[in-house]
This record gives C-alpha cells, sequence and structure tokens, in this order.
C-alpha cells in the first residue's frame, strides 16, 4: 500500500459535506474513501466536479445510518452497491466494495466486499483505482500514482479481461486518454482495444454517443481519434467517417484556440463526417441523438456552401432560409479549411478574411419578421386556403429577394 500523495489540503476535500459523510462511516471498524475521479483529477490538476467514495459498508446499512443521521438516503443503483446521499443539495455515490461476478461484456452481477485489494483490482484504468483516507493520504494499490505522473492511461491487470468486462471500456480507454493521456498509449492497452472492436455493436447506442461525445469534448482529441483510426475502433463506432477521415479535427483545434471558440461536440463532429442529409439523419439515429442534436446535425447538411466572396446581402438571405446555426456552422468549417492552407495557397488569405466576415456578420445576425400575416390577405379578399398560402409563400420570397427591404404596403400592392 502507498500513501506518497496527500488531497488534505484541496479545497474540495475540506467541504464540509464530505467530512460529514468521513464522520458518518468511518465507525465501528468500517471505512470509507474518496475513490477515482476526485482524487485523479485532483493530482493532475484537473477541476474536481463530482466525490464519489467507496466504503466496507453494506448500502442497506448506509442508507440506514444516513437515515439516522437525518441526511437523505436515494437507492441510486443499489442493485450495484450504490447509494447516494444529498447534503446541502449535492449527491455524493457511496459504493460498498465488491467485484464482478458475472458479466457478458454489457452487464455485471456484483458480491460485496470488504477487500480494498479486490474493489481495486476490478476497476478500470490504474489512475481511476486511487483512494483518498479521512486523513487525504492517497492510497494506491494498483499502480496509479505512476501512471499519474507519467499520464498514462493503462488498464489494471489484462487489458483484455478488463475490456471482456465490459466492451464500453475500449470507449473509455480512448476518452480517458484524450484527457488525461501523453505521448504513444500503452501498447497493451491499445492492441487489446483493437481485438475488441468487433464487439463495440454489442452496446447501446446511447452509451456509445456519450462516449464519443465526451472524447470530442476533450481540449484536444486529435490524437485520440488518430489512435481510434488506426486500432479500427473508429471505424466500428462512426463508418460514416471512414473515408471522410479525421484530418479536418486538427486544423479546427487550432483555430479554436487561435481564435477562442469554445470546443463544441457536435462540430468536431461535422469536421469528420459528409455533408450528406440522409447518411446524417441515418448517422443520428443509429446513436440516438437527441432531438436538438439530430437536427442540428440534419441542418448542417442541407445548408449550402458559403462562398468567400459572397455578398452580405445574399448572406443575410441565407441565413434567413437555412437559419444561423447551420449557416455558421457551415462557416466555421470552411474557415478552418482556409486557414489551414494559408501557408502554401496564398489566395486562401483572402479566403480567410471573407469567411471571417461571414461569420461575424452571421453572429449578429437578428432575423427580421415577415410584415404580412393571413389576416391582411382576408382583408383584401382571400379566403384561407392553399390560395392564400401560396400567396403567402410567394410575397415572402419577393420580400426575401428585396433584402426584406419591402414593407407591408408595397407587398399588398401586388395582390390583384
Amino acid at each position: 500500500m502507498s500513501t506518497e500523495a496527500n488531497v488534505a489540503e484541496e479545497s474540495w476535500f475540506r467541504d464540509a459535506a464530505l467530512g460529514r459523510i468521513f464522520a458518518l462511516l468511518n465507525d465501528e471498524g468500517e471505512e470509507v474513501r474518496v475513490v477515482g475521479g476526485a482524487v485523479r483529477n485532483s493530482l493532475m490538476g484537473e477541476a474536481v466536479t463530482d466525490t464519489d467514495l467507496a466504503t466496507t459498508w453494506a448500502p442497506e446499512q448506509v442508507m440506514a445510518r444516513a437515515k439516522a443521521a437525518g441526511i437523505r438516503a436515494v437507492p441510486t443503483g443499489i442493485e450495484h452497491g450504490t447509494v447516494t446521499l444529498v447534503i446541502d443539495g449535492r449527491g455524493f455515490e457511496i459504493t460498498t466494495l465488491r467485484h464482478d461476478a458475472e458479466t457478458d461484456g454489457r452487464r455485471a452481477k456484483v458480491h460485496f466486499g470488504q477487500d480494498w485489494q479486490v474493489d481495486a483490482e476490478r476497476r478500470d484504468f490504474t489512475i481511476n483505482a486511487l483512494y483518498a483516507d479521512q486523513a487525504g493520504n492517497v492510497i494506491d494499490l494498483v499502480g496509479g500514482l505512476e501512471d499519474i505522473s507519467t499520464r498514462t492511461v493503462r488498464f489494471i491487470g489484462d487489458a483484455d479481461a478488463r475490456i471482456a468486462e465490459d466492451y464500453l471500456r475500449v470507449l473509455r480507454y480512448f476518452r480517458f486518454f484524450a484527457h488525461y493521456g501523453a505521448g504513444r498509449p500503452d501498447a497493451a492497452a491499445l492492441k487489446a482495444c483493437a481485438r475488441a472492436r468487433d464487439s463495440l455493436g454489442k452496446l447501446s447506442s446511447e452509451r456509445v454517443w456519450k462516449e464519443l461525445k465526451t472524447l470530442l469534448n476533450a481540449r484536444d482529441p486529435g490524437r485520440a481519434l488518430l489512435w481510434m483510426r488506426q486500432s479500427g475502433v473508429l471505424a466500428a463506432v462512426l463508418p460514416e467517417g471512414e473515408k471522410w477521415g479525421i484530418d479536418s479535427v486538427a486544423p479546427l483545434i487550432a483555430t479554436e484556440t487561435a481564435l477562442g471558440w469554445v470546443p463544441d461536440p457536435m462540430l468536431r463532429l461535422m469536421a469528420m463526417v459528409p455533408p450528406d442529409v440522409e447518411r446524417m439523419r441515418a448517422l443520428s439515429a443509429r446513436l440516438k441523438m437527441s432531438r436538438a442534436e439530430a437536427d442540428r446535425l440534419v441542418k448542417w447538411a442541407q445548408a449550402p456552401v458559403v462562398k468567400p466572396t459572397l455578398a452580405i446581402t445574399a448572406l443575410e438571405r441565407l441565413l434567413y432560409s437555412f437559419g444561423v446555426e447551420p449557416l455558421t456552422d457551415r462557416i466555421r468549417l470552411s474557415l478552418v479549411s482556409a486557414r489551414s492552407r494559408t501557408e502554401s495557397d496564398p489566395a486562401a488569405l483572402t479566403d480567410t478574411a471573407g469567411h471571417s466576415r461571414h461569420l461575424a456578420r452571421a453572429l449578429k445576425w437578428e432575423r427580421p419578421v415577415f410584415p404580412v400575416a393571413g389576416a391582411d390577405l382576408i382583408a383584401k379578399g382571400i379566403k384561407p386556403g392553399p390560395e392564400m398560402g401560396a400567396q403567402l409563400a410567394a410575397l415572402e420570397e419577393r420580400w426575401v429577394e428585396s433584402n426584406f427591404t419591402l414593407g407591408k404596403s408595397a407587398l399588398l400592392d401586388v395582390i390583384e
């Protein structure tokens, strides 16, 4: 057992709510420790957002002790040993020490226990299996401290065995590599992920998309995507990007950094897939994206490419017809492409300026309101129905072509 690090002085660890949990469960010979992400992120200089704990108490005992102490306890995953204690409006997951008794690569049946070594060894990566006791001492049972110092993402024990317990760990590996890894991936991990790629089809679409989206939200997912492609994993979960490739991701990240764009997983996905409407509909359905995500992807594919020489008035007509978000998604990717060509193509500087001008205008543009309504046509003697719809559409088209300058009177004057 190693206690070479200590997190006692970290602000998250000195949280009064966490102190109540230590006082509640470090009693009668039983113990509770912080585990996983909070310890890992603290040691790696990353923000700590959630504090999860592990304990030797059985889940029913955790709930009983919490109730006696006036703490709300929610059985969020009690069949797997997890109880959430709610203190000051925040949730802390408390999971009983366990090991997986049976698994089919998707779900596991667990047995509870009191052996910290067994609990550590059933986890996925060494950097996720670090514990912190009540004094803040970091307890390392699987070599996680050394891997944190080198930013190495490594499976605990046999990589193939860990993956066979849950095939989602293939995608988790690359997600953690994107967020925390440095240098080349661990060779054993990479080979095991490649061998398991054909089993990824057994996973639910929701789990796959959640992992992909989180990976794409890393500061720089480029290296992880490269190794996913090299191992065949990327083609297994995102076949739409196989020929289109990931070559636009690095220039996109460079542009984000240079221009201060907030990392956008959806825009990064768009850089990797073809702007084909039907394929994007199929992709969003296959991954069971949210309605908002699916709409954004499809509308981006439907929107036209905006040439850098396009007049601002013409751009505004496109913005009215296709919407701000689809056009800005198109313009951003065109700007990325132009910026990536500037060293070898002098004309790309002009294209970059044009796309930058378009993006600035699009982001400030406010959709004008069509001044004619159905009531105006009824006053002109047109009855509601197909004829009215056709008239309104024709008037709106005329109004758009005027660059939104024609007023209601001028528009109604053209009706016979």
